[in-house]
């Protein structure tokens, strides 16, 4: 069985998860493509060989999808996710679920029953390094996690970034990643800076936030976008015995003028090439087979969605201890 994809947005997100899902993932095959800019979502498609649409909703009702994958502009996400379970289609959306933590809690009470149509992008979930180090935590190897450090670095932020946007769109994968690493949910935030290294006074860059999960571990986020010298993603656990970290993947070492060397990716997607092909491929056999998705959930969407507005509420209150409320969810 091949399952026929459909995906919404053709640019670096959307472009990249076509040529993935068409060249290293078996058992699927992108049949449509949809941008509202149609010479862009054409151009793509010309490269897959297959259709192309500037209309996102005539894409949901094609005949000739099976599934939906949403990478499109994140205020498009709610309508698109309502569209694709009213047609009965399983989606997998980029993060996030909405952009705001109440229009998240809203498509998530209003999808009921048919949330498990809906599988949420976080694909740190997938990368070998991070589902090595949860296995490592899980098996005690370093004694009980008692302190963990999550560090996401970028060459430069993207346009018209803020503090805020930094958080729901940037840190919003650690928010994610430190209660899964743990398997303990984040009940408490806090948010600090520094002087910011941008010169611009109305975006704070870099950030850092302090999680308390429910098992007591505290946890550091730092998020810094401009830090210029490449795309650096780290995360160390510190146990009662020892410590785990992510090995950072070096494909090339290179010595010469009495130097030994290697590089930074520009952006986020060489870094995690393996996990998004990872987690596509986990997503199509799910299909396939008939299954539940082993995906990150609308539920889990919702949860990072509560943290990342904790987390912005301490911004604006100066920092204080922010306790994190997942609407719907009993105190």
């Amino acid at each position: 069985m091949t399952v026929r994809i459909g995906i919404i947005g053709a640019g670096n997100m959307g472009a990249d998860h076509a040529s993935t899902l068409q060249r290293f993932v078996s058992g699927a095959s992108v049949t449509l493509l949809a941008d509202v800019d149609g010479a862009r979502a054409a151009g793509v498609a010309a490269e897959l060989g297959c259709r192309s649409t500037d209309d996102a909703e005539a894409l949901v009702r094609d005949a000739d999808v099976d599934a939906v994958l949403i990478a499109s502009h994140d205020a498009t996400h709610p309508a698109f996710i309502r569209a694709c379970v009213a047609a009965g289609k399983p989606v997998l959306c980029e993060k996030p679920l909405a952009p705001t933590l109440d229009g998240s809690a809203a498509l998530v009470a209003d999808l009921g029953a048919d949330a498990a149509l809906v599988s949420l992008g976080f694909m740190r979930r997938f990368d070998p390094g991070y589902t090595a180090l949860r296995a490592a935590i899980a098996a005690r190897t370093m004694g009980a996690p008692v302190l963990l450090h999550s560090t996401g670095r970028g060459v430069s932020s993207a346009p018209g970034s803020t503090s805020a946007s930094s958080i729901t769109n940037s840190a919003v994968h650690d928010l994610d990643i430190v209660p899964w690493l743990l398997g303990s949910p984040v009940v408490e935030v806090s948010w600090h800076a520094p002087r910011s290294a941008t010169g611009d006074t109305t975006f704070q860059d870099p950030q850092l936030v302090l999680l308390r999960t429910a098992d007591g571990v505290l946890s550091t986020v730092e998020t810094f976008l401009n830090a210029r010298y490449g795309y650096d993603v780290r995360c160390e656990v510190v146990g009662e015995s020892g410590t785990a970290s992510l090995a950072e993947p070096v494909r090339l070492v290179q010595d010469g003028a009495l130097q030994r060397a290697s590089g930074y990716a520009a952006d986020w997607r060489p870094r995690f090439a393996e996990a998004y092909r990872l987690e596509l491929q986990a997503w199509v056999d799910a299909l396939t087979r008939g299954t539940a998705s082993p995906l990150a959930s609308a539920h889990d969407g919702l949860v990072a969605s509560a943290v990342a507005d904790a987390v912005i509420t301490s911004m604006h209150r100066g920092g204080t201890t922010v306790p994190v409320e997942v609407p719907g969810t009993a105190r």
